[in-house]
């Protein structure tokens, strides 16, 4: 009775085996995704036509900028007593390369910083400097 019992067991572990010990079949390329193929969704890659009769067209130079803005004449400081020549502006972004009051207010907070001491009042300086 207790070979009655096994038996099955037996043959669990046995077809187990048989099973575990049969090589398994790969798939071939074919069957699988590859992902060198080109999406179905996309549209197809452009192909130039062979003798072409187009050339490469060179655009013109573009005209020449107007001459910068002229840079203001040097700024008296009166509590040093003191000349001190303006910076021009770096990067003029009004009309024909003009100086915008944005751009003045940073030329002057600009030289501010530079002139330091020889500035005097820095408050006073750039106020001065913002409206000549």
């Amino acid at each position: 009775m207790e070979m009655v019992r096994r038996f099955p067991l037996i043959v669990l572990i046995a077809l187990t085996a048989l099973v575990s010990a049969v090589p398994v079949r790969a798939q071939s390329d074919d069957e699988r995704y590859n992902i060198m193929t080109p999406e179905p969704w996309l549209p197809p890659k452009y192909k130039s036509p062979r003798g072409s009769t187009e050339h490469v067209v060179i655009p013109r130079p573009a005209p020449a900028l107007s001459p910068p803005a002229a840079v203001p004449p040097p700024l008296y400081v009166p509590q040093t007593g003191r000349l001190l020549p303006n910076v021009p502006a770096l990067a003029p972004s009004g009309p024909n390369g003009s100086e915008t009051s944005q751009d003045r207010a940073a030329r002057c907070a600009n030289q501010a910083g530079v002139y330091g001491q020889a500035a005097g009042d820095r408050g006073a300086y750039i106020g001065s400097c913002i409206n000549q």
